[in-house]
């Protein structure tokens, strides 16, 4: 028989302890509302996961979860102001952008600084006809190589097809003299092409067209990172709320009643159900559809079942010493291709504290999404390890040496048992129905409340877990204000300007 709890009268229980579950209990507090979050896992950061080889100070360390933060994306940027971590803001260097990183091409890895002439012969390789200009040809292999390295299998189809079909030709009509890059002339600025241009966007087809900023985001020279680790976000912010968080409790059932939420927390015999005057739900779409749900109406439950999610798959390896480094290669990263798709090196260690010499160092050896995320995800990690070291040895022979590899560590997070995804994904969605999708997700049920990524405009960021966390919390405050006169109104104006 469940245990019952008494209800918790006059706070806001919070579902999730990632980023958009603490933003809000922060914010929340800030607002003069009491609050206390629930966390099924044993773990804060949801999909910020910085592993740590070593419990030391100055242990190597990789993003198993979100690595980098445009610099555009403000609520996220304010954040890390505010909470005391700008000095440890430094460049994150992006694919395409490290001349000695190694690109995978029709005839093995090339270095980037060597790889246009290849690229080029193989995109024209791959046209119908041989009539365009070779500065169209340029623009059509340095996205091709954009939309290889990032994209899932049917994308990277999809480009071919779109460039074939009438992309191309859009963009034959378009000066690129000032997009092109290089003392040959054989680079371009794909970015800057397609902000000045945004009418050739016409000759992408729509899978392409919806995933297309993304790409651009991925590679462009705005991103940034933590040198202290991506947890730190987390771990500053949940410092800072007075609530009780409490880990390990799973909830399995939600029940909106007129004048409360009733939640049901654990499984089998043991759960025990609660009522809650508020609540607000940050877990993913994909763990909410799992749950027992009542009092929730049709077209709820229908964009509960709908919203999608892509798997993401991520393996890390701890190395003796960084092998890259002798080969020029500082930071950034490669197109390894293959099943391993893309491998980010650390940049040098300009950060590390004295006597860090001899702890090694890491890299994200393997980083994929899609399908290609599927095919590594749902291995066993020892398999799915040796697959990756395997691969990565025909690129970085050096990692096969004996003694070289100390330690490797994964995450998947398409099979993981509190995401069971990596983001949310709207690609083939015009931005009609992208809105139409993010405002049913976040639209309440009576008392209960959503956020996270797959409430807001930009999902697969941590930016759409803060928008949404702020959304929210605007929310409830204006239907259920705490009332408190001075700091109250002090927060609520901060929040709006934030927002």
């Amino acid at each position: 028989m469940s245990k019952h709890r008494t209800r918790t009268r006059g706070t806001v229980t919070v579902i999730g302890a990632g980023m958009a579950g603490l933003v809000a209990a922060y914010e929340l507090e800030r607002l003069g509302h009491r609050v206390e979050i629930l966390e099924g896992s044993r773990r804060l950061g949801g999909r910020i996961r910085t592993h740590r080889f070593g419990a030391h100070e100055g242990a190597p360390f990789v993003e198993l979860g979100a690595m980098r933060v445009p610099t555009h994306h403000h609520r996220t940027m304010h954040y890390v102001e505010h909470l005391g971590l700008l000095d440890q803001v430094r460049p994150f260097t992006t694919l395409l952008s490290e001349e000695n990183a190694l690109l995978a091409t029709s005839t093995g890895h090339v270095r980037l600084r060597d790889a246009p002439r290849r690229l080029i012969a193989d995109v024209r390789a791959s046209l119908h006809r041989d009539a365009y200009r070779e500065e169209t040809v340029v623009f059509g292999a340095w996205l091709a190589a954009v939309v290889d390295a990032v994209a899932p299998p049917a994308l990277r189809t999809g480009l071919r097809a779109d460039l074939a079909r009438n992309l191309l030709d859009l963009v034959e009509q378009v000066d690129l003299t000032p997009h092109l890059l290089g003392d040959g002339k054989d680079r371009i600025d794909v970015h800057g092409l397609f902000a000045a241009h945004p009418g050739i966007r016409a000759g992408c087809g729509t899978r392409l067209n919806s995933f297309l900023d993304d790409i651009l985001t991925e590679t462009s020279p705005g991103l940034i990172r933590l040198a202290c680790g991506m947890d730190q976000l987390v771990q500053r912010l949940a410092g800072r709320v007075r609530g009780p968080i409490w880990l390990g409790q799973e909830v399995t059932g939600l029940d909106v009643a007129p004048d409360e939420v009733r939640l049901r927390v654990g499984r089998g015999p043991l759960a025990a159900l609660r009522g809650a005057d508020v609540v607000l739900c940050t877990v993913p779409f994909s763990l909410l559809r799992r749950m027992s749900l009542g009092g929730f109406d049709e077209d709820k439950l229908t964009v509960v079942r709908e919203v999608d999610y892509c798997p993401a798959t991520k393996v890390a390896v701890h190395v003796r010493e960084p092998f890259w480094e002798r080969e020029g290669i500082r930071g950034g990263a490669s197109f390894s291709g293959g099943l391993i798709r893309q491998t980010y090196y650390p940049a040098p260690a300009e950060d590390a504290p004295s006597g860090a010499e001899g702890r090694g160092a890491a890299l994200l050896a393997s980083y994929t999404i899609g399908e290609d995320a599927d095919l590594l995800g749902r291995l066993p990690d020892r398999q799915r390890h040796r697959v990756v070291l395997d691969e990565l040895g025909r690129m970085h022979p050096q990692v096969l040496r004996r003694g070289m590899v100390r330690g490797v560590a994964s995450m998947a997070w398409g099979e993981h048992e509190w995401t069971g995804g990596g983001c949310t994904i709207r690609w083939g969605q015009d931005a009609a129905a992208c809105e139409e999708e993010r405002r049913r997700a976040a639209r309440p049920q009576g008392r209960l409340f959503f956020a996270g990524e797959h409430c807001s405009s930009e999902p697969a960021w941590i930016e759409g877990a803060v928008e949404s966390a702020l959304e929210a919390v605007r929310a409830i405050d204006r239907r259920f204000g705490a009332g408190a006169v001075g700091a109250g109104r002090v927060a609520r104006s901060r929040l709006e300007a934030a927002a």
